[in-house]
């Protein structure tokens, strides 16, 4: 896709072969190709990674390690330091069947 790598999210149907804890309740599953160094460093050495977005349902997303540390106490094993990449918004979120922009960037 011309979007990625980039900071695009892309909501793609997942027709039930993704186990639920992937899924939720949702018929989507949000897939994304990183452009941050970092990120795909670590994706190259270890694969591809399964992560909860950085914030919880309807709060601001963890703009710091510190945000993401205050959220997620006690439910994360490590959170790994680095910049953010210096952009200024989460990814922008567009569903695959219908091309609707669901967060814009």
């Amino acid at each position: 896709a011309s979007t990625w790598p980039g900071p695009n999210t892309w909501l793609v149907p997942h027709q039930g072969l993704l186990p639920e804890w992937i899924t939720g309740q949702h018929d989507t599953v949000a897939l994304r190709v990183s452009d941050h160094p970092l990120v795909r460093e670590l994706c190259a050495l270890v694969g591809p990674i399964v992560s909860t977005s950085a914030n919880p349902a309807g709060l601001p997303a963890a703009r710091t390690r510190l945000k993401v540390e205050q959220y997620f106490r006690g439910q994360i094993d490590h959170v790994l330091g680095g910049n953010l990449g210096g952009r200024k918004n989460p990814s922008l979120i567009r569903d695959l069947a219908t091309g609707k922009v669901v967060r814009p960037a």
